[in-house]
């Protein structure tokens, strides 16, 4: 045993940590030296012990030199210090330094331990270490684990692991299981999939929206309502269009986003078709007024002056609402008139008191001169509420 080690193992045995810390850097600095090959397995397997000892009792400083430590142990430190990252009744701070340290190793079963730990961490810090020990590893891991994607019972994890890894080279690995059996199996590899721009993957995103699975039939539409304005040469719309009407509710309001973002008179049309229909669940009617309200269009604009006047109150003050926040200088006017117009409208729902409030609200918001007159009138409003709200959007007109 190296005298340096010797010393190391004393200073341990008698707790004296910064006599431990000095020795460990003694060892850092002489690894990398001639008298670093003297090491024979007996030494190294005592340097492990003192690195995980200093790493599982030492103070920041001491497992910080201590970390520095394992890429001259080698493979043999990746065991224990799995069990230490796995063990959640370990120091927090001792259990990020093993993450941290296994991100050195180009190991499957280290990707797998990581992923397991990105999953299931409550503490932040934690999760946020597994995160970028994975980006660390990189692609070197993306053969080891395309390898174990053979072997059934742990293909999940592994796709896991492939998927949190986020590289093109990952690609092939995650379109061989997007036929998987398992649900869960699909739904990881096409969620993955959608984060890279390739041009197999949009097909495959497209034959993922009939999927028995609805959380793969929702990953795909997320996948491709991202990705809209690459894929000019796919008819989104109608592609999109049956997913509004999913036997899972999730599907339908992700549907109502993706066609938000494609933002043609088209996707406004199959928006307007549900918006206008009784049997529309109000969340999905919510979603679709705030996906039309994203289009700064005439057209879209004017299904939500429709959408008005055929809506249950609580939609109804949703419309308002967004109305109040086109951004547009070429609609901020129409906006404001078809506000006005509501308010003044016989509809009953238009007479409701947080009706009142959200018209004067958003006439605020506008800004146009044409609703003062109108601010005015609430202003004088029977219900306080109204009136402090008409006051308040009055105020910004000065």
């Amino acid at each position: 045993m190296s005298t340096i080690i010797e010393q190391a193992a004393i200073a341990a045995q008698q707790g004296n940590w910064s006599l431990l810390h000095h020795c460990l850097q003694g060892l850092y600095d002489q690894k990398n030296t001639t008298e670093s090959q003297s090491f024979d397995e007996s030494d190294r397997t005592h340097l492990l012990n003192l690195a995980l000892q200093a790493i599982e009792t030492g103070d920041f400083q001491e497992r910080w030199e201590a970390a520095k430590l394992f890429g001259t142990i080698g493979q043999e430190a990746i065991a224990p210090l799995i069990e230490l990252l796995q063990n959640e009744e370990a120091d927090p701070e001792a259990r990020w330094f093993a993450g941290r340290i296994l991100g050195q190793f180009n190991d499957p079963i280290v990707v797998i331990s990581l992923v397991k730990l990105l999953t299931s961490a409550e503490d932040e810090d934690l999760a946020e270490m597994a995160a970028q020990a994975l980006v660390n590893i990189g692609s070197s891991a993306i053969n080891a684990l395309s390898d174990l994607l053979i072997k059934e019972d742990s293909r999940a994890l592994t796709v896991q692991a492939l998927a949190h890894i986020r590289h093109p080279e990952t690609i092939p690995s995650l379109l061989s299981v997007v036929k998987d059996p398992s649900p869960a199996i699909r739904t990881s590899a096409i969620e993955a999939l959608s984060s890279f721009y390739d041009s197999r993957i949009p097909p495959v995103l497209i034959d993922a929206l009939t999927d028995t699975s609805a959380a793969v039939r929702k990953e795909a539409v997320i996948g491709l309502g991202l990705r809209a304005h690459q894929l000019k040469d796919f008819d989104l719309v109608n592609i999109l269009k049956p997913l509004l009407y999913d036997f899972n509710l999730d599907v339908c309001q992700e549907t109502a986003i993706a066609l938000g973002r494609l933002g043609s008179d088209a996707a406004a049309d199959a928006l307007f078709h549900v918006l206008k229909s009784p049997a529309t669940p109000n969340l999905l009617t919510i979603e679709i007024v705030r996906a039309l309200s994203w289009f700064g269009s005439p057209k879209a604009i004017e299904y939500l002056h429709e959408g008005l006047y055929s809506a249950s109150e609580s939609i109804c003050q949703e419309i308002v609402s967004v109305l109040g926040r086109v951004e547009s200088v070429r609609l901020k006017s129409r906006a404001t008139q078809i506000l006005i117009d509501f308010l003044n409208s016989d509809y009953s729902t238009a007479q409701k008191t947080p009706i009142k409030q959200a018209i004067a609200l958003s006439l605020g918001q506008l800004g146009q001169p044409q609703a003062i007159d109108s601010l005015i009138k609430l202003s004088t409003n029977s219900e306080e509420g109204v009136q402090l709200h008409a006051m308040a959007a009055l105020k910004k007109f000065t």
